[in-house]
């Protein structure tokens, strides 16, 4: 049955409808109240005045800004591995040594049928490609605003895309005429605009259709429309709209085959009509992937920490604030003055000369000061309290922002893994939404990519490895995603751990070289270069 715009625009409003149910305020209203919160905005609405100050004491933020630097303190990679085919620890030893000859210019048998070794060899070759892609779309950056809008909202989408017009600076002939212009972008979108046709289910690849929203001129539509030659109705809708932002609804959908397969199609709608038809993505799984802080029950969008920490936030700024205003009434206590006997116009300045006309007794009693009450010193033990519990209950307490010292480095590092043990959950779930986004990349490339050189970089140095794209697509290709530890150590101490290294001989000149902080030592390459000059120069003399 052909879709039309007034189904797709139902099938929105019923989600746009079921998300505003949910919590008290429903998403869309919530995550404006969480920004405000998190960037320190906390007194909106308060109607508190400004005639004296408003304190913030943002927990929120510290919070936050201490989970995400943890969770992103290890260096990602990912590793791509294809089912039903060995990878032995020789074989591995052959991959190093077929990448070399690849780089060199070697070229795979493509007149037969993928080896064990080619197979192997490109999934290592595309671990490594990763990087370079996650370079040239700021993977890194993404996954920055990522971790901050799923904290603030609850859940947080990156999208990857077909950009037609990205130029890779390969070509497809020698003579470099026909260029290859094509590649994936990534953007990351708000769940607000994202609506997911069964919400009760977390999976996105179960979802029977994803529904994305957004806005654009009516001229560029209109552009695009003609472009896939929509309807004379579609045309005349935006021909109207002149330069409005229209509303624009992009529906992803699985369409089945009798044999049970599927194709993600995509279909494009205004309220006029449809902007362009149903077309196949050529793709195996949808093109988003979702990370949720935290994981809500029968509900895919997920949970934001900061809504259920608003109440303290607002406790600890009334309390602070409070304390402040009494300290500024014991240093500046209130003023009465005898209007009678004092005319000139009183500033509260240091130093200014008030006169008063009468008596020596209307002198005396022409100013007094109110004397404030004493003010309860449990009041600031309150306020550290509500502070540390707020903190501790979050997973970030003292010991884990750094704020308390251990007797030793046995039971320091046991505190801090003990402080970082609740953040696991949502670091495991951060993981899984990077190697989600892997698959999805693998699926363009797949099927995107054809017959093109694609960009290494890796002990070889840079190279260009050809990529038959038909000759994989009916692998099962994984992705998992390899950390390692971050570096807590100061660059004296990496030194002197290299040159013990050194000394013992454990590891070479060139491995001590490569290993050295980053900046610590100018023009690297041309000492490891010299390096090598010097080795061979040896071993010709010996």
């Amino acid at each position: 049955m052909k879709l039309t715009s007034q189904q797709i625009f139902k099938e929105y409003d019923d989600a746009l409808t079921f998300k505003e149910s949910i919590g008290k305020r429903g998403i869309s209203e919530q995550s404006k109240i969480n920004e405000r919160f998190f960037i320190g905005d906390q007194w909106h609405g308060a109607n508190c005045g400004n005639e004296r100050p408003l304190v913030r004491y943002n927990i929120i933020k510290r919070i936050a800004d201490y989970k995400m630097s943890h969770i992103l303190a290890n260096p990602i990679n990912v590793g791509f591995s294809a089912d039903g085919i060995p990878n032995t620890t020789d074989m591995r030893t052959s991959i190093t040594k077929t990448k070399k000859e690849l780089a060199s210019g070697k070229n795979f048998d493509y007149s037969s049928y993928p080896t064990t070794n080619e197979v192997n060899t490109v999934m290592s070759t595309l671990g490594d490609y990763h990087k370079v892609t996650g370079e040239r779309v700021n993977f890194s950056s993404l996954c920055e605003q990522a971790l901050k809008k799923a904290y603030i909202s609850g859940s947080a989408i990156i999208y990857t895309y077909w950009n037609p017009d990205i130029n890779t600076g390969t070509y497809a002939d020698k003579n470099t005429n026909l260029a290859i212009t094509g590649d994936i972008s990534c953007e990351l979108l708000d769940i607000e605009n994202v609506f997911f046709s069964d919400a009760s289910e977390s999976n996105v690849e179960k979802q029977p259709y994803i529904i994305l929203r957004s806005y654009a001129n009516a001229s560029s539509l209109l552009r695009e429309g003609m472009k896939y030659q929509c309807s004379y109705d579609t045309k005349r809708f935006l021909s109207e709209k002149g330069e409005e932002k229209v509303l624009v609804l992009t529906r992803l959908y699985k369409e089945y085959n009798s044999d049970g397969s599927y194709t993600i199609k995509c279909i494009k709608a205004v309220e006029g009509g449809i902007l362009r038809d149903s077309f196949d993505t050529l793709l195996s799984r949808y093109p988003l992937a979702l990370f949720t802080w935290d994981n809500a029950k029968d509900c895919i969008y997920g949970n934001s920490e900061i809504t259920y920490l608003i109440p303290n936030q607002i406790a600890i700024n009334r309390m602070i604030t409070a304390n402040v205003w009494a300290m500024m009434t014991q240093g500046m206590p209130i003023m009465v003055v005898n209007g009678d006997t004092v005319t000139d116009k009183i500033t509260n300045e240091p130093g200014q000369i008030i006169k008063v006309y009468g008596t020596n007794e209307d002198v005396a009693g022409s100013i007094k000061y109110v004397t404030p009450t004493n003010f309860n010193g449990a009041f600031d033990s309150s306020i550290n309290t509500l502070i540390e519990n707020t903190l501790t209950q979050s997973g970030a307490n003292q010991v884990a922002l750094g704020d308390s010292r251990a007797d030793n480095a046995t039971a320091l590092i046991t505190m801090r893994n003990a402080a970082v043990m609740p953040i696991s959950l949502v670091k495991t779930r951060f993981y899984s939404f990077v190697e989600e986004i892997a698959k999805i990349w693998i699926d363009f490339w797949i099927s995107y990519y054809g017959n093109r050189k694609i960009k290494v970089v890796d002990e070889n140095g840079v190279w260009y490895m050809p990529f038959h794209a038909e000759r994989y697509k009916n692998l099962i290709i994984n992705a998992r995603v390899y950390t390692s530890a971050g570096n807590t150590h100061t660059e004296s101490e990496t030194v002197d751990a290299l040159n013990s290294l050194y000394d013992k001989g454990i590891i070479t000149k060139k491995q001590f070289i490569k290993r050295l902080p980053e900046g610590l030592v100018s023009d690297i390459e041309g000492l490891l270069n010299e390096v090598k000059d010097t080795e061979e120069t040896i071993d010709e003399r010996t």
